[in-house]
């Protein structure tokens, strides 16, 4: 229970850094910056047979920025081009640290190319736990303490790495040995199409630009259509979120991504006007003042029943919504090993999340539609 409520809080993760290098003599082709529209992070720069990958800030609180120098086979490179890792595309190999990477190379169609990555039972998509069980995907080990020695025997070409902190030994030990580290910085975004926007950053790694362009613009149509359904309603519902950790209650901030998935399936969040991007802390008093009479409730953390939610703290019992039965979970919806298919697959599929939202403040508006994430509690 305290692990998957800790990830409920935020996707987790780790980084080093390594000093610039220049490459050899060739004349600069002509350059097509590649539009990105909703992700703040990463930006990429197509010459052609190499591209410029810049990834900013894919940690809390830094200004640093990572270069990535993507280049096809025998591609000679300007020497005026300075970059931290040099990467051969498309990459045939890969390693990859999150769930949240796993709808990406599927949506790509390049799955088969994922040969290790720490604690497999975390993955829930039933396309990539079959090549699991078919062993062409090595575990290796928790996130935070890789076992670098089985990743080495694996010899990627690349290991796609998430970062809470600037200094990590394992990714330094990774890079020291000559296999390149690129970190994604998908979960440090804020708004939900910017997040799935990182679609175009695997796709700079595969080299199918194109393909990843028309997979995100079809998740904005998607996303933009279902809106705008909810955008005319003239009756919100109140809407509280989170629950409790000990004495504090963690709830999602007025302006993180779950805040605009609220307001933009067409309900009113109780703390829509705080400032945070990300969780929320407050004594249980607090809330209970405020959002007793929330009319609906969402991501109770791990919670999955109603039962269990009230051997957990009697008071849960006492809010309108609750009494209603009007709480929903992404905890229901699990992979065949445990591994809780909203933190894998959410972030690169926003359109879906807010179909679920929106059937459950509006149901009338999305008729004979099942819910992929949500569900209410047992």
């Amino acid at each position: 229970m305290k692990k998957l409520f800790i990830l409920f809080l935020f996707w987790i993760p780790i980084i080093s850094c390594k000093e610039k290098t220049s490459s050899s003599n060739a004349t600069p082709s002509q350059a097509d910056t590649l539009q990105i529209d909703y992700a703040k992070g990463f930006s990429i720069i197509d010459y052609e047979n190499y591209k410029i990958l810049e990834v900013k800030n894919p940690f809390p609180d830094s200004d640093v920025v990572y270069t990535y120098l993507l280049s096809k086979k025998n591609t000679d490179i300007p020497t005026d081009i300075a970059y931290d890792e040099k990467i051969e595309i498309p990459i045939k190999n890969a390693v990859v640290t999150s769930t949240t990477h796993i709808p990406a190379l599927e949506s790509l169609e390049v799955e088969k190319s994922l040969i290790g990555f720490p604690h497999t039972d975390y993955i829930s998509s039933s396309k990539t736990r079959k090549l699991i069980e078919e062993d062409k995907i090595t575990n290796l080990g928790e996130n935070e303490n890789i076992n670098i020695e089985i990743l080495l025997s694996l010899q990627p070409d690349a290991v796609v790495g998430f970062a809470m902190k600037e200094n990590n030994k394992v990714y330094a030990n990774i890079s020291r040995s000559g296999i390149p580290v690129v970190f994604n910085g998908d979960w440090n975004e804020e708004s939900p199409l910017g997040k799935a926007e990182w679609i175009k950053f695997f796709g700079a790694l595969y080299d199918k630009d194109e393909k990843a362009k028309e997979i995100f613009d079809d998740i904005k149509e998607n996303y933009n259509s279902a809106k705008k359904i909810s955008q005319n309603v003239e009756n919100k519902p109140t809407v509280i979120s989170g629950a409790m950790y000990k004495d504090i209650w963690n709830l999602t901030g007025g302006k993180s991504w779950m805040a605009e998935f609220i307001a933009d399936a067409g309900g009113d969040y109780l703390y829509k006007n705080t400032a945070e991007t990300g969780s929320l802390s407050l004594s249980f008093e607090s809330v209970f003042n405020q959002a007793q009479q929330a009319e609906i409730w969402i991501a109770p953390a791990g919670f999955t029943s109603f039962e269990e939610m009230q051997n957990n703290t009697k008071h849960y019992a006492k809010f309108k919504a609750f009494e209603n039965k009007e709480v929903y979970t992404y905890a229901l919806t699990k992979g065949e090993t445990g591994g809780v298919l909203y933190f894998e697959l959410a972030p690169n599929r926003p359109d879906l999340v807010l179909k679920d939202l929106i059937n459950i403040f509006h149901p009338e508006l999305l008729s004979d539609y099942e819910n992929s994430f949500f569900k209410p509690l047992k």
